[in-house]
């Protein structure tokens, strides 16, 4: 009984293996701002994973990419691609997730 994960921390290990070795930090925040920009790094992270699967197979046999540097650096565009978006409103995950971390964690405290 002892090795039964607690739900956050099997969605923290769930989330950890479909995101490229990057593992989610679980924490308190302190105020609506902090769980304001948890909730965007959240939605982020959720774009990149989608706008991920969207570009694969895209523009392998494009006269004009390709290559190793294009493969080291896609990553790295689909997370800024992804944190503009969120950043910009995104798909409206923020709002919702916001509003859920706050709840969450006041229903902790008691």
């Amino acid at each position: 009984m002892e090795n039964l994960l607690a739900p956050d921390a099997q969605l923290a290990t769930a989330l950890s293996g479909a995101s490229g070795g990057r593992e989610p930090q679980l924490r308190q925040v302190s105020s609506e701002e902090e769980a304001r920009q948890v909730a965007e790094e959240f939605e982020s992270f959720f774009i990149s994973q989608m706008i991920e699967a969207m570009f694969q197979g895209v523009g392998e046999n494009n006269p004009f990419g390709g290559g190793a540097g294009e493969s080291a650096f896609r990553g790295l565009l689909h997370e800024e691609y992804a944190r503009v978006m969120a950043g910009t409103g995104g798909l409206g995950l923020a709002d919702n997730l916001t509003a859920e971390i706050l709840r969450y964690q006041e229903g902790d405290d008691a």
